[in-house]
């Protein structure tokens, strides 16, 4: 079988396996009170050239989302967000489990735009019983979308502006943060992310690391108290320096740059091989997510030997389905699907 289900498919880069082994037999301090830990934070505000935002390391992205989301948010306040959305359609509801409601915009092809936020803002206070109703209180985005489709930095600035002219944070899921960045045609940097957003997340699970996600808090006075939070959310790791070493290996050479670099260039073969055989992307993305609509035989048939998955309910004679790739894919892996298209 060739894996092409997701970008977690497979366990740790190489390199950051390594880190773990040569430090598994070490005692340290825990809840990330280590000196692991503390290099690996100290890289990632380096490489954000945000040198007072707080660094938390968490274990997975629905706990990210939740903890974050849920410290953000009053409790009479919601959070907006595309209904395509992480959040809105693939994290089983974690977020009306934390007492808020998702406040869902239409999107295009997975991005909200700083229009229909302002609008939806303007039009809940303009309405007399506001005071009864779920008020906007954040927006989400993430980037890459669901869609693999990135914002450009005028869509980003113009949302941050909208955002904090509300006086509402901006906070960005960023699960596979290193592929939007590494996009063919983008023209947002990692520090640009920190300068327009309130709170982010860089994502590990999905780019190269066993598990973890870093959570950057640039604006602290949105979440004064996240410690206990994390606590109270079930996202605290005992063994913290597990996910200090992770990030530390990620961040030190490049290697999180090198890895997402080569992660698009193999999802961006695997596009032009489609295309070559007839399969046009039903989606334009630039990442490791790629997006087709193929026959139901076709899809039959290659299920024996590739992994994927179906983007949504099966169609009558056609699907949607999608491609990941991944830091574990081969050329020689696009090769092998090229061939059995």
């Amino acid at each position: 079988m060739i894996y092409f289900n997701s970008d977690y498919m497979a366990g740790a880069h190489p390199e950051v396996m390594r880190r773990l082994v040569d430090t598994n037999s070490e005692a340290t301090v825990g809840y990330g009170c280590d000196q692991y830990t503390a290099r690996a934070t100290d890289l990632i505000r380096k490489a954000c050239d945000a040198p007072d935002a707080r660094v938390h390391l968490l274990v997975g992205g629905t706990q990210t989302n939740a903890t974050v989301i849920d410290g953000l948010l009053a409790r009479h306040e919601g959070v907006l967000a595309a209904d395509s959305g992480h959040i809105n359609v693939h994290e089983a509801g974690a977020i009306e489990a934390t007492g808020h409601k998702v406040l869902t915009l239409p999107h295009k092809d997975g991005k909200v735009n700083a229009e229909d936020v302002d609008r939806y803002i303007r039009d809940f206070y303009n309405d007399d019983t506001y005071e009864h109703m779920v008020a906007p209180g954040m927006l989400y985005i993430s980037f890459p979308t669901e869609y693999g489709t990135i914002y450009s930095l005028k869509e980003l600035e113009a949302l941050s502006e909208v955002c904090h002219k509300a006086g509402i944070p901006l906070y960005i899921d960023g699960a596979r943060l290193g592929y939007g960045l590494a996009a063919e045609g983008n023209d947002v940097t990692l520090r640009d992310i920190a300068r327009l957003s309130d709170v982010f997340y860089i994502g590990g699970t999905k780019v190269g690391a066993l598990f973890g996600e870093a959570v950057v808090i640039t604006n602290p006075a949105v979440l004064p108290h996240f410690t206990p939070l994390v606590k109270q959310h079930g996202a605290m790791l005992a063994k913290g320096r597990l996910l200090g070493v992770q990030f530390e290996a990620l961040f030190e050479d490049g290697l999180y740059e090198k890895i997402s670099r080569e992660t698009v260039r193999l999802a961006m073969r695997l596009k032009e091989g489609f295309k070559a055989k007839g399969f046009m992307p039903f989606i334009d993305s630039p990442t490791n997510q790629q997006f087709f609509t193929l026959p139901n035989i076709l899809i039959d048939r290659l299920m024996k030997d590739v992994g994927f998955e179906l983007w949504g309910p099966r169609g009558e004679k056609e699907s949607k389905v999608r491609f990941v790739t991944g830091w574990q894919t081969t050329d020689e892996d696009i090769d092998g699907l090229i061939r059995l298209l």
